[in-house]
């Protein structure tokens, strides 16, 4: 398999190995689409660890995460959840935007986030000790917090932290040159789109355009449309169903691209 492309930011991948190596658990503080998925993903591969990722939700219970009983023909027997298996075999569980889970959920990763490394599961009498190369790394959205979606402080400090941020302009650059393949001429306009619509105040709009929507858009062009329907299909409409925001995106994109004749 090809290896996954990752471009650093700062100090992660160290720090991320770093922990990985002391048997720390990890958490991710990022927005929508700026790589933090992508950036476990190649932690996986560069440290021979498979990644089970869950993607969290409102209805995510327990038994999601550890397993449950279940019936066949023969009868009932166990089956682990990914997070049981990442603890019984080694490799990473990653739990995506972990604060859209329901608080008796995230409550079971306390024994497996502090020193004693260990996985009870009522159902079955059990209580695993986590492999050796078992990590524990969640992520959410800072932006998404409010009063009721939020992670307790009894579970956040058993974390290292990371925060992520949409990539500085040159190496946002690189990244869509690399994962699109648009010429550097448009590449650059896509970044310098992208910081003009991240300067727009939180009223105007509720999430800024993301890293991936600016690779969809030149993966858009390189395929052959016009770099206007791109960013429009791509940036413009997904970002907004405001027909005054639509508005103001669509003046900012005519800006660096004529604006075709159809969409």
């Amino acid at each position: 398999m090809p290896k996954i492309y990752y471009l650093p930011q700062s100090n992660e991948v160290e720090l991320f190995k770093a922990a990985a190596g002391m048997n720390l658990p990890i958490l991710i503080k990022g927005p929508t689409g700026c790589g933090k998925t992508r950036f476990i993903e190649a932690m996986g591969e560069e440290l021979g660890r498979d990644v089970y990722t869950v993607v969290c939700h409102d209805d995510l219970s327990a038994a999601d995460l550890i397993g449950r009983h279940l019936i066949d023909e023969n009868g009932t027997y166990w089956q682990d959840g990914p997070l049981t298996k990442a603890v019984r075999n080694g490799g990473i569980c990653y739990l995506d935007e972990i604060i859209e889970a329901r608080k008796d959920t995230t409550v079971i990763l306390h024994s497996l986030a502090d020193y004693r490394r260990v996985l009870p599961i009522d159902r079955t009498g059990e209580v695993i000790t986590a492999h050796p190369n078992f990590m524990l790394v969640v992520s959410y959205n800072p932006g998404y917090q409010n009063v009721l979606k939020g992670m307790k402080p009894s579970t956040k400090q058993r974390f290292i932290a990371l925060s992520f941020d949409y990539p500085k302009a040159d190496i946002e650059k690189e990244i869509i040159l690399k994962e699109s393949g648009v010429d550097e001429k448009i590449a650059q306009k896509l970044v310098d789109i992208a910081g003009e619509i991240r300067q727009l105040s939180d009223s105007d709009i509720q999430e800024s355009v993301s890293t991936r929507l600016l690779i969809y858009a030149g993966k858009l062009i390189t395929q052959g449309f016009d770099p206007y329907q791109a960013c429009m299909h791509s940036i413009v409409e997904s970002l907004s169903d405001e027909q005054d925001v639509l508005e103001v995106l669509e003046k900012l994109i005519s800006l660096h691209f004529t604006k075709s004749l159809r969409l």
